[in-house]
């Protein structure tokens, strides 16, 4: 008897550098992916590289702030019909995020009173944990789940 598993990935912040590198490694594995990215017109960009690629089969575009509690919530329903038939989900890669590296002191501080430190945290750090608990129901129910954290260097402070 032959069964054949599809494997399906969310790749949040996946429209250049390591996201979308991300995604193009996945897709090239046969694995079916939604690519996120804050800004549409940079998502479809990517979607029409990929697209280019031959991946037109495998990555579909979803826009996603990964602030946004509600576009969470909803993103796992919403990338079911993107994800094909099955309702599990194998890899959520958690790749959204901004810089906030400060090596000068003063440099730091006008950051955090204007609210850069916050806005830090509250992407890099409470958009992975909110984009991993809104798909731990789909995860679960695959046989070889994977939560993938990425960052760069910029998503430090540094004094």
């Amino acid at each position: 008897m032959f069964f054949l598993i599809i494997r399906r990935a969310v790749v949040t912040g996946s429209n250049q550098g390591i996201g979308f590198g991300t995604v193009t490694l996945l897709a090239s594995e046969g694995v079916k992916v939604v690519l996120t990215a804050l800004d549409e017109k940079r998502g479809l960009e990517a979607i029409e590289k990929l697209k280019d690629y031959g991946f037109s089969d495998l990555v579909v575009y979803h826009q996603l702030d990964v602030t946004d509690p509600i576009a969470l919530l909803s993103l796992p329903i919403l990338s079911k019909p993107n994800l094909g038939n099955s309702i599990s989900c194998t890899y959520d890669v958690n790749n959204a995020g901004i810089g906030g590296t400060f090596v000068d002191p003063e440099a730091f501080k006008a950051a955090a009173a204007a609210g850069m430190a916050e806005e830090c945290v509250k992407i890099n750090y409470y958009g992975a944990k909110k984009m991993t608990e809104a798909f731990l129901p789909l995860l679960q129910l695959s046989d070889s789940p994977r939560v993938s954290n990425i960052t760069s260097g910029g998503g430090q402070f540094m004094i």
